[in-house]
Formats: C-alpha cells, structure tokens, sequence
C-alpha cells in the first residue's frame, strides 16, 4: 500500500509535489517490477482533488479530471505514469476523498479545529467557509483498502467515497455541540486558496458492487464518532 506522499495541498514547496508524487512512486514501483518475488496487489493513493471543480455530483469515476492545483495536477501525473506499468504489476488506484481521524496532522483542517477545541482557544482563523466535503473516518477508508488488496481488479480506479458532505460550519457546530465550547471563527484571507475546490461529492457505487459481490459490509462513522474520538485523542496527548 503506497501512502508516501505530499499531501497538504498548501504545501508552498510545488516542485516537491512532483519530484515525491510522480518520480517518488515510479522509483518505487520500478523497484517492485524487478523483484524476485512480485507482490500479488500494489494499491496506490491517488486523490478525489484530481475531479477539480465539475458540475457532477456525486462524482463517479469516469468524470474527466480537471486539477486545479499542484497537489491534484501531481496525483493526476502519477496515476497515469502508474499504469505505464500495469502490464508488470497489478496495480489498483484509489481516490480517496477527504477523511480524517486521530493523529491526522495539525496543519489540516479538521485536526487543527479539534485543537483549538480542545484547549477552548477562543477564536480561530480560516480560510474559505463556503466549502463542502466529504469528512470521512479514516478506519473506513484502511477497511477499504485491505478489501481492495484482497478483491480490486488490476488496472482500476475506485473512489473512497461516502456520497456525504458537510460544510464547514456544520463541523463546528458538531464540535460546539460535543464540547459545550463556542468558538469565534475569523477569516484569514492567507488562508483562502485562489484555486480552491467548492464542493467534492463522490459516488462509491464501483467499490460498493465490488464489495457487496464479496459479501462485505461497509461501515462508516458518523461525523459525531470520527470528531469524539479525535478529541479524545487529543484530550488523552494533552494530559500526557
């Protein structure tokens, strides 16, 4: 399972999105073709960031890429130059939307509003509020991952979806409601992307066939879990 990435999409280093994202992942599947000793799967993180801004929601995974920043325009690279070698190594490419859970690092967004619940700062800065994601529970997204190491057909795409969104102010109105603590947000203007995506929707329906085939079950926190078990993550770090 291949996760080595640069995944902050305001990362100010650009040139690192492709030398890690693209040349990093051609260095190692090269090395994975060569072995004595092939690996029966490779799965490979791309991201749903490719979609870019597109009129289609939920988004399936025929819709045509439209990458709107490095990070997207990388993962969109790295897929196609991961196929060049499909005939080598069976590979599966996934495209995970936004997920989140404990130990996600503090410069993005959902770990970084936990924090400032967690120590009831009383005001927080951020970016674009308009925006709408998917903010799924990363527990579902490594069970997704290990049925698709056991049952993803070589040289496909799946979405790691979940067709459910939130907007910014619903996750902190759940957060407000979890910890009894009001927060003042404040916008930050450097921190408002200018290519930002608006609203990322996913269609799972592909991985859903593929699994109901194999009898399985997905399961799928609600946003009210993933956000209790992050603070509580946090509150344990913070005690410690």
């Amino acid at each position: 399972v291949h996760l080595a990435a640069i995944s902050f999409v305001g990362s100010a280093d650009e040139a690192a999105f492709y030398a890690v994202n693209v040349v990093g992942t051609m260095n190692l599947l090269r090395a994975l073709a060569v072995l004595a000793r092939p690996p029966a799967k490779v799965l490979v993180a791309s991201s749903a960031n490719i979609y870019g801004n597109c009129d289609s929601s939920p988004i399936t995974e025929d819709q045509t890429p439209a990458p709107v920043n490095h990070y997207a325009a990388s993962k969109l690279a790295m897929e196609h130059m991961a196929l060049t070698l499909a005939d080598q190594l069976p590979i599966v490419i996934t495209r995970p939307f936004n997920y989140t859970g404990a130990g996600q690092g503090g410069q993005f967004l959902i770990p970084k509003l936990v924090d400032h619940f967690t120590r009831k700062a009383p005001t927080i800065e951020l970016g674009n509020l308009h925006v709408e994601r998917e903010f799924n529970d990363v527990r579902m997204v490594c069970e997704d991952y290990l049925a698709l190491l056991a049952y993803g057909q070589s040289g496909q795409t799946y979405n790691i979806c979940t067709g459910t969104t939130y907007t910014l102010q619903q996750v902190i109105d759940t957060l407000s409601q979890l910890t009894g603590h009001q927060i003042q947000v404040r916008v930050n203007p450097a921190f408002v992307r200018a290519s930002e995506v608006h609203r990322l929707c996913g269609s799972s329906n592909q991985l859903q066939r593929l699994l109901a085939g194999k009898g399985i079950t997905r399961t799928q926190p609600a946003l009210a879990q993933t956000l209790q078990n992050m603070l509580s993550a946090a509150q344990a770090k913070v005690l410690c």
